[in-house]
């Protein structure tokens, strides 16, 4: 019991010497707390004539700085961290002040009686004290009490980099979580509004942040919040969804839905994860939406449902990326079928046992096919006759193809061609293509390839235009997917999960970036409007993309998303750009004519068209040159048919005449002797 007490006295006395200026600070503000005390008692002129009175409280005073200096220490005032005191911690400072109190009264009762102490200056100098404790211990928190538009303008990196969030629940868990926000200089996100149950808090502010409505009313908060430019971009639940009304929340989550806004829920301050003690890098989850500074675009998706159900659906490309959120939006919307195609075993196998975990009543077929194979292609159309195309298939690395180029031209160029003569041939309704930013200002292969794709998807439109029959072929636009795979979200995450670098190609470069889903809804919104109201024949539908985004934004993002500090923690590494690139992309070729779209959320854009027997002439051409690893006249029969295009060196040949190869390649009828040597077969 001793060795307990002793252990207690020290405790005491180190917390005293670790925090000496406030030690000081507390014996000051006891002094003049009683000093106030008996001012207030004897008034400005009462003691002048009391000497022996001034002689003993002056005695009564330094007896009670000496209770103080004592007592305090013991009391536990310097056992806790003041930065995050609470109301609770009052009761800490009250049971200080009471107990010394009731000493000095003891002390003064055994040496004087309590004769010249009068009895209004005990209490008078305890209610001082008390205030004094209190204010110097709120001088720890004193950045709480700042305006919080100023906090929040101190805070590293401005508003522009992180992501606006409508709270939705104005209570303890809210409380909690703005007190946290605000506390981190780093924090990705920015409250902009609340939501509550409750119809009374609404019109007030919890942390400076107004609770703008209730529940219900999300569409018309969301809709002020963008006059005055904070949209938000996420909607949090700050409590589970149980506590609220089922009706409520449930009406709230399509809200969200229809304005493209992501929908998470907080994780409970009680909730934990255990991590690995291997990887102190170990990801915090990452919504794609937060990488974008914009909200997702709203849909129209009973015009995509109208399209979509009762009908054959195929789909190229099925297990990829785009192909894979096509293929279970459209089993969403009730297929009759929907035809799988896709040149991977494994992306089949997976898109195969997604349906059929997600959409079990919906009837689908799977087929390993390359599109490269028109004579598969054409087996498969023939047996399930499908109604509708979605074109995915295609090889998107610019790097990639930029070493393969005969690759990528027998995929994207002749595998194209292969289903859009089906789709023509089998008496499909209308076949979509998936295409790319890069065709526009093209230094790639890739982009050239899907140029080219284009262009014949155009030229098979219009011909259905002249002739008043056959399918509508439609071609959608858009730049980069968020999270689709070869992309750089996968790169900059599996780079953050090892602890950085993150690797930028130049602090100049800018993309468009859409999430997948909001791409592949477009994409569905786009051909529903384009073949129910048969408007842009010829056209190129161009997704709205918004402004494009600097690469190296998108990483610091991603690293403060996942709870460290840009330039810090992680550290971002420039490596020079690839072979293809280019520093920033656009959404329209000069070439290109401009017109104003009547699909939402779509621009038009009108290439000068080719016609599609220059362009099937031409392709059977480069197929037979892509076949026989011909880089040369691969190169140059794109040349031709892009004459805009800046053509890079061929990897297999000697620099080409451009002149002199492209008559053997291209002029119609003409065939050439000139052909690679040895090398260029090797290749194969």
């Amino acid at each position: 019991m001793a060795q307990l007490g002793v252990r207690k006295l020290k405790s005491a006395a180190r917390g005293a010497r670790k925090n000496a200026f406030l030690y000081a600070m507390d014996l000051a503000s006891a002094a003049v707390a009683l000093l106030v005390a008996l001012f207030l008692r004897y008034g400005p002129m009462g003691l002048t004539d009391r000497p022996d009175t001034i002689q003993i409280l002056a005695w009564s005073s330094a007896q009670y700085l000496a209770v103080c200096a004592v007592m305090f220490p013991l009391s536990g005032l310097y056992s806790r961290n003041w930065k995050y005191g609470s109301i609770s911690d009052l009761v800490i400072i009250i049971r200080a002040v009471v107990l010394t109190s009731l000493v000095l009264i003891a002390l003064l009762f055994f040496s004087t009686r309590l004769t010249d102490m009068p009895r209004t200056v005990v209490p008078l100098q305890s209610l001082l004290l008390m205030a004094f404790l209190a204010t110097s211990r709120l001088s720890f928190r004193a950045d709480e009490f700042l305006p919080v538009t100023n906090k929040r303008s101190e805070k590293a990196d401005g508003h522009r980099h992180r992501v606006p969030l409508l709270l939705v629940g104005a209570g303890n868990a809210a409380d909690l979580y703005l007190r946290a926000l605000f506390r981190d200089p780093s924090a990705p996100y920015v409250p902009v509004a609340c939501l509550d149950r409750n119809e009374t808090q609404v019109g007030l502010m919890l942390h400076g942040v107004p609770i703008a409505g209730r529940l219900q009313d999300l569409e018309q908060v969301v809709a002020e919040l963008r006059a005055v430019g904070k949209q938000p971009c996420h909607i949090v639940f700050t409590e589970p969804l149980s506590s609220f009304n089922d009706v409520a929340s449930g009406e709230l989550l399509q809200a969200a839905e229809r304005l493209g806004i992501a929908v998470s829920r907080l994780q409970s301050g009680t909730e934990f994860k255990q991590t690995s003690n291997d990887n102190p890098y170990e990801l915090r989850s990452i919504e794609m939406t937060d990488l974008l500074e914009r909200p997702q675009a709203t849909l129209d998706k009973d015009a995509i449902r109208r399209l979509v159900a009762g009908r054959r659906v195929l789909v190229t490309g099925a297990g990829g990326s785009i192909g894979s959120e096509l293929t279970r939006q459209i089993a969403a919307c009730g297929p009759a079928e929907i035809v799988l195609v896709d040149n991977t075993e494994f992306n089949l196998y997976s898109i195969d046992l997604c349906l059929k975990e997600e959409f079990p009543d919906v009837r689908h077929s799977n087929c390993l096919c390359s599109v490269r194979r028109s004579q598969r292609v054409n087996e498969i159309f023939e047996a399930h006759l499908p109604e509708l195309v979605f074109h995915a298939a295609a090889l998107k690395h610019v790097p990639m193809v930029q070493i393969n180029p005969c690759e990528g031209v027998l995929t994207n160029v002749i595998g194209t061609m292969n289903v859009a003569n089906a789709a023509k041939r089998f008496g499909a309704l209308a076949m979509v293509q998936v295409s790319t930013d890069k065709v526009v200002n093209s230094s790639s292969i890739m982009g050239m390839t899907k140029r080219l794709a284009e262009l014949y998807c155009q030229a098979l439109d219009l011909d259905g235009v002249t002739s008043g029959r056959g399918p509508r072929f439609m071609t959608v636009r858009f730049g980069n997917v968020l999270g689709s795979s070869g992309s750089l979200i996968p790169l900059f995450k599996h780079q953050l999960s090892k602890g950085g670098p993150l690797t930028v190609t130049d602090p100049r470069m800018t993309r468009f970036f859409m999430t997948i889903r909001e791409a592949v809804e477009l994409t569905l919104q786009a051909s529903a409007y384009g073949f129910q109201k048969q408007i842009g024949q010829g056209e190129i539908f161009v997704l709205d993309m918004g402004e494009p985004v600097k690469i190296i934004d998108i990483a610091r993002r991603m690293i403060r998303l996942a709870g460290f500090v840009p330039d810090k923690d992680i550290m971002i590494e420039i490596v020079g750009a690839r072979p293809g690139e280019k520093l920033f992309e656009e959404l329209f070729d000069p070439t290109d004519k401009r017109i104003e779209s009547a699909i939402p959320g779509v621009l038009g854009a009108v290439p000068d068209a080719v016609p599609s027997s220059v362009l099937k002439s031409a392709f059977s051409r480069m197929q037979r040159d892509a076949e026989r690893c011909d880089e040369g006249a691969v190169l140059a029969a794109i040349s031709q048919l892009l004459p805009n295009a800046e053509i890079p060196q061929s990897n297999n040949t000697r620099p080409r005449t451009a002149g002199r190869r492209t008559a053997g390649v291209i002029a119609l009828g003409k065939k050439t002797t000139a052909r690679p040597q040895a090398n260029g077969r090797a290749r194969q």
